[in-house]
């Protein structure tokens, strides 16, 4: 960019945006742009993309088509143009023919620099026809991920772009916009788009705002809830993996008196509209939504964002999350994991109705997504690296680093695993590892006569629950792998091999036991809690709960009902009728100290 154009590019960003300097990788995208290379734009939600391509459509003498996603992103981005006395308009399905006609006399009279369309609308020929017509000089793709078939959000629609780019009178300059791409959608938006000699600029994938922790919860409500509630007035959005816990979820926190819509793709288009706008405009706190909202949605003061299931992968979990904190302030991202969330997105890899490549592909992310939730490591680092990032081991910002853990080795109990794994040939899955090593004597045992493994029983002491949660640590921390496909088996990798062979150490961190001495005052407080509603009920005091459960009451002093249900003893129903009891005298022995 020249020292005139630098200029110019700098008043306008002030005049127009009112920013005294360009964000980290503006500029150099900016530069690139103007002179005339094609260019691709990796920067993080919130990172600024829209300026990289608004600024250079002020500089190019003819029109810039800008190819969005959203109807709903067109018009945010069009009406903060013209706030900011910039010509700019949209052209899609919501228009009425006279709106239209207007519209295009307006683009033929080059009353606007800037025309957003969507990829759908580029497949239509009579428009195509027109656009033959027009002085293109630039071509701003954004959420160009949607054109990778490798992408989490593939739109065929998308590559109707290089046709496009193929009729017209002058190929224009192209650039192509995202905030999640891995290497391989990144050369697969090269390839579809037909980039030539492309310059790719990637100014970081970490949102340092935003801390990240994962949530192995028993009852994913009752934290929900608790956690709304500690949240009050402050922006959220929920998201859940299926219309039905959508619309369950909204109900519940409707009854509970918290202000919030719901949204989804069962639900009439004017429903849609009207719940988002109730959200962007501060009238409802809180969004529950599956992953049909979100795109696009520029709501900068999103405070958290839960997901209630797993998403199917780190590139749609690290898009949505990214959602909160967009003005720069702290936000927090909590993924609420239970081991039936893999399942549930596996049956959905396997409705999809997509490529058996696509499909392989699917479940190589998926198994990146399930490492992720189970890796005692950096979250932060584990996301980054995903990207292609070589970040540091620890960011103190994530709920693994800023928790409490004990290092501990496990090379024996490793060894065990790998060497079950090789008894079984590299044939079977992480349930039937599990079961090996357990000794379960189900049918399924006897049938495939693997009770008579070497390895059988090894870890009779343990639930195959705990067994599996060890086999996913040694898969998310690289001694296991995981294969592609519906029915995945287990396989050695070659970080195994020296711990097999030469006994090299193997460590997890594990979450620190309370080291709290049990306050023996409280513990007879309860106990006499306890007695009056036996008397009350005419029934034992131990029917109500066992002295077992007032000691790790008396030890752990709960003070939610989330943190009550972690206690031995106590389910669902004995919480909704005791837990609110209980919960006051443990707050009233404490405050009273």
């Amino acid at each position: 960019m020249t020292t005139l154009q630098n200029e110019k590019a700098s008043h306008l960003l002030a005049r127009h945006f009112g920013y005294r300097a360009f964000r980290e990788g503006q500029q150099s995208i900016i530069e690139s742009i103007l002179q005339n290379h094609d260019t691709v734009g990796i920067m993080p939600t919130g990172g600024g993309k829209s300026i990289c391509y608004q600024i250079p459509a002020l500089l190019f003498t003819g029109i810039t088509l800008v190819i969005s996603p959203l109807i709903s992103l067109m018009q945010d981005q069009v009406d903060t143009l013209k706030e900011s006395g910039i010509g700019a308009t949209f052209l899609n399905s919501t228009l009425d023919t006279a709106t239209w006609r207007d519209r295009m006399i307006g683009i033929k009279s080059k009353a606007y620099k800037l025309i957003y369309v969507s990829p759908e609308r580029l497949e239509n020929e009579s428009f195509l026809s027109m656009l033959t017509e027009l002085d293109i000089d630039f071509i701003a793709v954004d959420e160009a991920h949607c054109v990778s078939q490798w992408g989490h959000d593939f739109r065929p629609s998308y590559r109707a772009i290089a046709v496009v780019v193929d009729r017209l009178r002058k190929r224009p300059v192209i650039a192509a916009f995202t905030a999640t791409a891995t290497p391989e959608v990144t050369k697969d938006i090269e390839h579809s788009l037909r980039l030539q000699s492309p310059n790719v600029y990637v100014t970081g994938f970490d949102r340092a705002n935003l801390t990240f922790s994962v949530a192995k919860v028993g009852d994913k409500k009752s934290f929900l809830w608790e956690y709304v509630k500690s949240h009050q007035g402050q922006s959220g959005i929920i998201y859940a993996a299926t219309r039905k816990d959508v619309d369950m979820l909204c109900d519940e926190l409707t009854r509970r008196k918290i202000s919030v819509d719901k949204y989804h793709a069962g639900m009439s288009d004017d429903d849609r509209a009207s719940s988002q706008a109730r959200f962007l405009y501060d009238e409802t706190q809180i969004m529950v939504a599956t992953n049909a909202f979100g795109m696009g949605i520029d709501k900068s003061n999103v405070r958290f964002v839960i997901h209630y299931n797993m998403p199917r992968n780190i590139e749609s979990y690290y898009q949505e999350a990214g959602r909160a904190g967009r003005d720069g302030d702290p936000g927090e991202c909590i993924l609420l994991f239970a081991a039936q969330d893999v399942q549930v997105q596996k049956f959905l890899i396997e409705q999809s109705d997509t490529t058996l490549d696509r499909k392989a592909a699917e479940y190589r992310r998926l198994q990146s997504m399930v490492d992720y939730c189970h890796t005692t490591g950096c979250l932060r680092a584990h996301i980054l690296r995903y990207f292609g990032e070589q970040p540091a081991t620890t960011c103190h910002r994530c709920g693994n680093c800023n928790g409490s853990f004990d290092v501990v080795e496990i090379t024996v109990l490793a060894q065990q695993i790998l060497s079950c794994v090789v008894r079984l040939k590299e044939r079977y899955g992480i349930t039937t590892v599990a079961s090996v090593l357990k000794g379960s004597q189900s049918k399924r045992m006897q049938e495939l006569a693997l009770q008579h493994l070497s390895t059988f029983g090894l870890l009779k002491d343990k639930s195959e629950k705990q067994i599996v949660a060890y086999v996913q640590m040694l898969v998310a921390d690289g001694y296991l792998q995981v294969t592609e496909g519906k029915y995945p088996v287990v396989q050695l990798t070659a970080k195994a091999v020296p711990v097999l062979k030469e006994g090299q150490a193997v460590v997890i961190r594990v979450p620190k036991k309370s080291q709290h001495i049990a306050d023996n005052s409280l513990f007879e407080a309860l106990r006499q809690l306890r007695r009056q509603l036996a008397q009350a009920e005419g029934v034992p005091p131990y029917v109500i709960f066992s002295d077992a459960t007032l000691r790790e009451l008396s030890l752990h002093c709960p003070t939610t009902r989330q943190d009550m249900l972690a206690i031995k003893g106590v389910g669902d129903m004995k919480l909704a009728k005791y837990g609110d009891l209980f919960l006051t005298a443990i707050k009233h022995h404490t405050d009273g100290k």
